[in-house]
C-alpha cells in the first residue's frame, strides 16, 4: 500500500465488508441435504430475495418458501453497500417515460419515495436495529460545471411535479450550514433518504424472515435456472415459481454472462473521529453525501463516528468475472482517501481502518426490472445501478403481487416486465465501460476550469446508454 495512505493498525482489506467487523462474517448455515419442492424457491438470499420472501409469508402465510444462497444471507451487495436507504429512481425517469408515459414514470418514483418510509416501518415492527436514521441526502457541486447540471436536475424534477418538499436546491452558504465541504459552490438537498447499516439490515432481514417459517439453505450454489426448477449440486429444488435474485452475481449463472453487467465499487472507512472533527465540518443530522462528478462518491457518517466513503475504483473485471471476497486494489484505495481528505482535509489525521469492494447489477440501460412469467413460473428482480437498498423493498411487494396473480398499482409500474437487450460480448464489453470511465474520469478534471459539462462525459454517456 502507498505510504500516502495512512492505515490503521488493524487495517482489514476485504473479508466482506467492515459492516461485519462488530457482529463478524456469519458462517452459513444449513445448506441442502437432497431435492425437494416449493411453492416458491427464491434464488439469492440478499436483500430483493429476503424483502420477496417475507412479503409472500405475510400475505399467503400457507405458502412454501425456499431461499437458496451460495455463501450466507446478506454475503452480495447487500452487506457491502454504502447505507444508502434513497429514494433516488433506479433507472432513467426519460426511459421509463417514454415506453409508458410520464404518469407512469412519476408512480415509480412516488413508489421509490414511500418504499424508505416502508423499510424503516418494518424494520421497527420486526425489531430490526440497523442504525437508520432519516437526514437526507445533500448532494454537492464544487465546480461551475457540477453546479450547472445540479440546477438541471432540480428544473427536471419541478417540470415532473416534484416540488421543494422533495427536492430543494441549496446555495454555498445553505449547503455547508448541513455539511462543510470543501470547495462547496452550490448544492440540492432531499428528504427522501435515510443512513443505515447493510450488514445489520441484511441479518435482521434474514431473522425476521426465518421466524416466519421461510426456509433459508445457505452454502448452497444454483448452478442453473429452468422452468420449475432450480438445479443445486446437492439435489433440485422444484416450484411453482422460481425467482432469480441474484443482482451482480447473475453473470455466474448458465446463459445469463451478459443479462446484467457486474459493475464493481468501492469503500473505505475511516477510523473514529474526534468531537472536533465533526464540530469542524457539521453533518449532525446524519445526512447521506453524494457529489456530482461523472466519477462520483457516495458517503455516509456511520453510527460511531467514522466516515464511511465509496466510488467506483475499477469498475469491472473482463468476462463479467467477479472477485466475491471483496479485497480492494491499492490504487482504489488511494484514490478514495485522496478524494475523502479532498471534501474533508481536516480528516488528513485519521486513518483507514477498512477497504472493501462489491458488484451491483446494469443492465444494458441502466434501468430495473422486476418480471414474472406465469406460464414458466420463471421471474426476477435486479439492474438496480446501485440504488438497491430501497429498490429491492419495492421488487419484493412488486414480486408477490406478480407471484400471487393480483393486478395492483405495483404491478402497473413501468419498470414491470421491462425487457433490456443483452451486453455486448467480451472484448466490446470490457472495452465500453472502461473506456466509460476513463472519459469520465478525463472530463472531471476538465470541468475544475470549465463552465459547462465536458463533451467527453457526454461522449461517455452515448458509449454505454448511461
Amino acid at each position: 500500500m502507498s505510504t500516502r495512505v495512512p492505515l490503521s493498525d488493524g487495517f482489514v482489506n476485504g473479508e466482506v465488508s467492515f459492516w461485519y467487523r462488530s457482529s463478524g462474517v456469519p458462517a452459513p448455515r444449513r445448506r441442502l441435504d437432497g431435492p425437494l419442492s416449493a411453492d416458491v424457491v427464491i434464488v439469492g438470499a440478499g436483500y430483493t430475495g429476503l424483502w420477496t420472501a417475507y412479503y409472500l409469508k405475510k400475505s399467503a402465510p400457507g405458502l412454501r418458501v425456499v431461499v437458496l444462497e451460495q455463501e450466507f444471507a446478506g454475503f452480495g451487495a447487500s452487506g457491502r453497500n454504502g447505507g444508502w436507504l434513497t429514494g433516488d429512481l433506479a433507472g432513467s425517469h426519460e426511459l421509463y417515460a417514454k415506453s409508458h408515459g410520464a404518469e407512469a414514470a412519476v408512480a415509480l418514483q412516488r413508489e421509490m419515495f414511500a418504499s424508505v418510509d416502508e423499510v424503516i416501518a418494518v424494520c421497527a415492527k420486526e425489531g430490526v436495529d440497523a442504525d437508520i436514521v432519516k437526514g437526507g441526502v445533500l448532494t454537492v457541486a464544487r465546480n461551475t460545471a457540477q453546479a450547472s447540471r445540479l440546477r438541471a436536475h432540480v428544473d427536471e424534477a419541478r417540470a415532473q411535479g416534484f416540488g421543494a418538499g422533495d427536492l430543494e436546491l441549496l446555495s454555498a452558504a445553505e449547503s455547508q450550514e448541513r455539511l462543510r465541504v470543501a470547495g462547496t459552490v452550490q448544492g440540492s438537498w432531499s428528504p427522501h433518504c435515510a443512513r443505515i447499516q447493510p450488514a445489520k439490515l441484511a441479518l435482521g432481514l434474514a431473522e425476521a424472515v426465518r421466524s416466519l417459517g421461510v426456509e433459508i439453505y445457505e452454502g448452497t450454489p444454483v448452478l442453473s435456472i429452468e422452468p420449475k426448477r432450480a438445479v443445486t449440486p446437492y439435489g433440485v429444488v422444484s416450484g411453482d415459481f422460481i425467482i432469480r435474485a441474484t443482482e451482480g452475481f447473475t453473470s455466474r449463472l448458465k446463459g445469463l454472462r451478459r443479462q446484467w453487467l457486474p459493475m464493481n465499487s468501492s469503500m473505505i472507512v475511516t477510523e473514529p473521529l474526534p468531537d472536533s472533527f465533526w464540530e469542524s465540518v457539521g453533518w449532525q443530522g446524519a445526512e447521506l453525501l453524494g457529489d456530482m462528478a461523472h466519477y462520483y462518491m457516495y458517503a455516509q457518517r456511520t453510527a460511531d463516528g467514522r466516515i464511511a466513503f465509496g466510488g467506483r475504483g475499477r469498475p469491472y473485471l473482463y468476462g463479467s468475472r467477479v472477485d466475491a471476497r471483496g479485497h480492494t486494489h491499492d490504487w482504489t484505495v488511494e484514490a478514495l482517501w485522496q478524494l475523502l481528505v479532498d471534501f474533508f482535509p481536516a480528516a488528513s489525521s485519521s486513518k483507514v481502518a477498512h477497504a472493501w469492494s462489491g458488484v451491483l447489477g446494469v443492465p444494458r440501460d441502466w434501468c430495473s426490472t422486476v418480471h414474472v412469467d406465469r406460464e414458466t413460473g420463471l421471474g426476477w428482480a435486479g439492474g438496480y445501478t446501485g440504488h438497491g437498498v430501497t429498490t429491492t423493498n419495492l421488487a419484493g411487494r412488486t414480486l408477490r403481487d406478480l407471484v400471487l396473480g393480483e393486478q395492483t398499482a405495483l404491478t402497473a409500474l413501468p419498470w414491470v416486465g421491462r425487457k433490456v437487450r443483452a451486453w455486448e460480448p467480451e472484448p466490446l464489453r470490457w472495452l465500453g465501460v472502461h473506456s466509460m470511465y476513463r472519459l469520465y474520469r478525463t472530463a472531471d478534471a476538465r470541468e475544475r476550469s470549465m463552465r459547462r459539462t465536458s463533451v467527453l462525459a457526454r461522449f461517455a454517456d452515448l458509449i454505454t446508454g448511461h
